[in-house]
C-alpha cells in the first residue's frame, strides 16, 4: 500500500491500523472503532433525528468498511473514506424509510393538488402470520451460530436490549459489543444465502 505523502499523522496513524487489520489484528479494528464511532454517530444523528437509526447506522457504515477495506486506497484520509461510506449508507437508508410513505394526490374540482403522505401504522392479520414465521426461520438460522454470537443477537433482537445494556451483561466493553454483533450479523446473512431462505 502506497503512501500518500500529503497525508497528516492523524491519517498515517490510521492507514498503520488499516495495514494491521488488514493482517487479521482484532484490536486494529476496535481502535479504529474507538477513534471515529462518536464521530460518526453524531453526523448520522443530525441525518436521521433518531439515536436508535444512528446507532444501528453507525454499526452498519463501520461494517461496511471493515468488510471493504481492501478496497482502501490511501489517496486520501482513512476517515474521509469512512464518512462517504456512512454518508451513502443512511441516504439509502433515508430513500428505503420515504419509500414506505405513499403519496396521494387529490383533484378537488380542478383547484389546486393538495399531497397528502400516508403512513401505514399496524400491520394486517396475514403480515402478522407472515412475521410470525419469519421469526421461526430466523430462530432455526440464530441456531447455527456460535454461542457467543447467538447469545449477542438474542439479546439485541430477540429481547432488544440496547448496546450498553448487552455490555454490562456480557461483562464487554462497548466497543467490543458493537464489533461482534456486526460479526453476528454477517454471519447470519452469509447463513442465509446458502440455505436460501427468505427472510
Amino acid at each position: 500500500m502506497e503512501i500518500n505523502e500529503n497525508l497528516s499523522e492523524k491519517a498515517r496513524f490510521d492507514l498503520g491500523l488499516v495495514q494491521k487489520a488488514l493482517d487479521g489484528s482484532e484490536h486494529a479494528y476496535s481502535e479504529l472503532m474507538k477513534r471515529y464511532r462518536d464521530a460518526i454517530y453524531y453526523m448520522l444523528l443530525k441525518m436521521v433525528n433518531s439515536p436508535v437509526d444512528a446507532e444501528d447506522l453507525t454499526i452498519e457504515a463501520f461494517g461496511k468498511a471493515f468488510k471493504n477495506l481492501d478496497q482502501y486506497t490511501p489517496n486520501f484520509a482513512f476517515s474521509t473514506w469512512l464518512f462517504k461510506i456512512a454518508t451513502n449508507n443512511c441516504i439509502d437508508h433515508i430513500r428505503k424509510q420515504k419509500a414506505t410513505l405513499i403519496s396521494l394526490d387529490q383533484d378537488d374540482n380542478n383547484r389546486e393538488q393538495v399531497s397528502h403522505t400516508i403512513q401505514f401504522d399496524g400491520p394486517d392479520p396475514e403480515e402478522n402470520m407472515i412475521k410470525d414465521q419469519k421469526a421461526v426461520l430466523m430462530r432455526e438460522v440464530v441456531d447455527q451460530l456460535k454461542p457467543r454470537y447467538k447469545r449477542l443477537i438474542e439479546l439485541r433482537y430477540f429481547r432488544e436490549y440496547s448496546y450498553e445494556e448487552i455490555a454490562s451483561e456480557l461483562d464487554l466493553p462497548l466497543g467490543t459489543v458493537k464489533a461482534q454483533l456486526f460479526r453476528a450479523k454477517e454471519l447470519l446473512y452469509n447463513i442465509l444465502k446458502k440455505s436460501h431462505k427468505n427472510i
